[in-house]
């Protein structure tokens, strides 16, 4: 039997072996682009879910060292904590929720019913400074019309949140079950991202500290900025005795986080009610607190509260949060400004990776 000898034709040559290799690769590479494209397109839905989860579990992680330290079982210790942020967090949240519904509801019932009587024109007519304005007004906008459209819109909000609590539980339940995991395994899970991370582990370390200071000022200054003008706000409704001030005044807090929005969407409505209601002394104390007290205190304390841990300049700390908001929604109070404080990182970063390599050279 004749014995077949390859020719030159079979036997791949070492371009051969290379152009497969590098073929091969591609496809990897094209593999695992297209696995991370499905992971984020799965994951997206649970962005918001993620990113209060992390939250929550930076925030309370000196909660959990303590518990860990006491009862040593790091499982045991991470229930007590659940348990214990449920109590800080969900039931005041419950709570303030369910009385904002009730008050809405309740307001846009008064609003509808003084339209309907005409008592808001007879209003107008014992004030003839005010009259002449909305005479003036009433040629472009229609007034009664506009007012009963806001009430309408205003139960149908009310309607949606009580609808939606459904989903509202959902998702603080899986909040809860990410922050159990993420409280409980975090040495694990940080072990992991520097495993894959191109990053040293210092600057990893780097990297971590920057987004634990973003969390905790984001969250405790922004929310300490607006429980102060909500406090002040709350204060002058007492003073001039509106209805409800301790409820307007969480309100006013919720809202003066939102830095589109903003307590100005409660007491400036309050402030023309009054107007129209014959109170023009307190409608206009009302304005001059809420536009030289409420609205610039938060002036005053972001840089002291926010800026100075952020690390940020204010207009850049206020782009990342109102960006934020748009790309992200509501957790973009959030992921907007941890997005900026790793790219600035990041940026930090190779700064001093190329300082160093022009130092060598």
């Amino acid at each position: 039997m004749d014995e077949i000898v390859p020719t030159e034709r079979n036997v791949p040559q070492d371009d051969d072996w290379g152009t497969i290799g590098h073929v091969q690769t591609l496809v990897l590479m094209m593999v695992t682009v297209l696995g991370i494209y499905l992971c984020y397109k799965m994951a997206l839905p649970f962005l918001a879910v993620v990113a209060w989860a992390l939250t929550l579990a930076v925030l309370f992680t000196p909660l959990q060292n303590w518990l860990e330290a006491k009862f040593k079982r790091t499982g045991l210790a991470a229930l007590i904590s659940i348990f214990l942020i449920g109590l800080i967090v969900v039931i005041p949240a419950l709570f303030v929720g369910q009385q904002l519904v009730i008050q809405a509801v309740k307001g846009s019932q008064i609003v509808e019913q003084k339209i309907n009587s005409g008592e808001w024109r007879r209003s107008l007519e014992a004030q003839p400074q005010l009259a002449p304005i909305v005479d003036k007004v009433e040629k472009y906008v229609d007034l009664p019309g506009t007012l009963k459209s806001f009430t309408t819109w205003l139960g149908g909000v009310a309607g949606a949140i009580v609808k939606g609590s459904v989903y509202q539980v959902l998702g603080i339940c899986l909040i809860f079950y990410m922050l159990f995991f993420f409280i409980r395994d975090r040495h694990l899970a940080i072990g992991a991202i520097k495993a894959l991370s191109p990053l040293s582990d210092n600057e990893m370390d780097y990297m971590i500290q920057r987004v634990g200071d973003t969390i905790h000022a984001t969250v405790y200054g922004t929310f300490a900025i607006a429980a102060v003008q909500g406090l002040l706000g709350g204060l002058m409704f007492w003073w001039l005795d509106l209805p409800a001030p301790f409820l307007w005044g969480l309100v006013m807090s919720l809202l003066a986080i939102v830095p589109m929005l903003g307590a100005s969407v409660i007491w400036a409505p309050a402030a023309l009610f009054l107007a129209l209601d014959g109170n023009t002394g307190s409608a206009l104390m009302l304005t001059i607190w809420g536009v030289l007290v409420v609205s610039t205190i938060d002036n005053l304390l972001r840089p002291v509260f926010v800026g100075n841990r952020l690390k940020l300049h204010t207009v850049l700390a206020f782009m990342s949060v109102v960006g934020g908001l748009l790309v992200f929604g509501a957790a973009g109070l959030i992921l907007g400004p941890v997005t900026l404080t790793i790219t600035i990182t990041l940026l930090d970063i190779w700064a001093k990776r190329t300082s160093v390599k022009t130092t060598n050279e």
